[in-house]
């Protein structure tokens, strides 16, 4: 199948893809993603009071999105999706509820998370929608393993059942796991209706669009303003936005890539690195970023007082890499973690966070 015919439907005008919560992160990205490649997009908001600000924002990098469609959805609101849907072409579902700090009651991610999911692929059925593109997390491969050097492919699982897991976590494990239930479900009747592909980041930075960034660049804003004193020992494979968003469009353009699970990162990195790149690059704030260790015990003793760090000292002097095999496959050439890195600080300074 060549672009052009990717991009057009039999009347030949452009496909129209609906893109679930496009004023995330990984949301808006995939709108300018769509954008740049001749797609039509609509977008979905909790709130149509912010259309005409997201859509300006979206317009200062492609002048396309004036022409953007909007339309209200809440992830618990099946009807909201159903009329979302009418008229597109493929469906983007990047909308999931990611909280800065853990809800005490797991229920406040995990259902929305879910069935939000639910809600959305019965929408494209409803629609006669075939391709949906889900946004998922590394968090539903690697879960809390205790194992310090080893490489995740998409055939690794995270036990949603194991209590050392955040809420955040178990609610995408659940929220994927659905997913893959409804098209095992459907397999079994005498058609297809709906084919997937999912995509799993690991930790996405890359550049901001605006203030409210949400929580993927929370750790490069704390290191910028010197928020924390010592850096624990863990890293993480990272990626950038701009490449989550691409993977997602190659997948919806590749019919290889139905069925299968995407993992992305671009290379692992130490925080201790991370730390050291922010300082070399932008050295008017190295006197803030942290340089030393924290050691180990020191790390357990907080976590009794700072929630953040209970969720990872399972990453303590962990070596986690992903198999991104599958992503090379359909063309994926993502950035460097350093160019992610580097363009999420730009932008929080250039927006004046830190």
């Amino acid at each position: 199948m060549t672009d052009n015919e990717v991009k057009r439907t039999a009347c030949g005008r452009a496909q129209k893809i609906l893109v679930t919560g496009a004023s995330g992160f990984i949301g808006s990205h995939c709108v300018l993603e769509l954008l740049n490649h001749g797609y039509e997009v609509r977008g979905s908001v909790r709130d149509l009071n912010r259309a005409d600000e997201l859509r300006g924002m979206l317009m200062k990098h492609n002048l396309a999105a004036g022409n953007m469609e909007f339309a209200a959805a809440e992830l618990n609101d099946a009807r909201s999706w159903i009329e979302a849907a009418q008229g597109c072409d493929g469906i983007f579902h990047a909308a999931s509820p990611i909280p800065l700090e853990q809800p005490r009651n797991p229920e406040e991610l995990i259902k929305p998370a879910r069935q939000g999911t639910l809600n959305v692929l019965n929408a494209a059925k409803l629609a006669g929608i075939r391709r949906v593109i889900l946004t998922s997390s590394v968090a539903t491969v690697v879960g809390c393993d205790r194992n310090v050097d080893r490489t995740y492919s998409a055939e690794d699982w995270t036990d949603p059942t194991d209590r050392s897991l955040p809420p955040y976590s178990v609610s995408k494990v659940l929220a994927e796991q659905a997913a893959w239930d409804y098209i095992s479900e459907q397999n079994k009747s005498t058609h297809n209706e709906i084919e997937i592909s999912t995509i799993n980041p690991a930790l996405v930075l890359g550049p901001a669009l605006e203030r409210d960034y949400g929580s993927s660049l929370e750790a490069i804003s704390k290191l910028l303003k010197g928020e924390v004193p010592m850096i624990p020992r863990f890293g993480f494979e990272i990626v950038d936005v701009r490449d989550v968003a691409s993977l997602h469009r190659l997948a919806f353009e590749h019919p290889e890539a139905v069925g299968k699970r995407f993992l992305c990162g671009a290379g692992f990195m130490w925080f201790r690195d991370v730390a050291r790149l922010l300082a070399d690059e932008f050295p008017a704030f190295a006197s803030k970023i942290p340089i030393r260790t924290m050691p180990n015990f020191l790390v357990s003793a907080f976590s009794l007082v700072i929630p953040e760090l209970k969720f990872l000292l399972n990453d303590i002097e962990a070596k986690r890499r992903l198999d991104c095999t599958p992503a090379y496959a359909i063309g994926w050439q993502p950035r460097t973690p350093g160019e992610a890195i580097l363009a999420g600080a730009k932008s929080l300074i250039e927006l004046g966070i830190v």
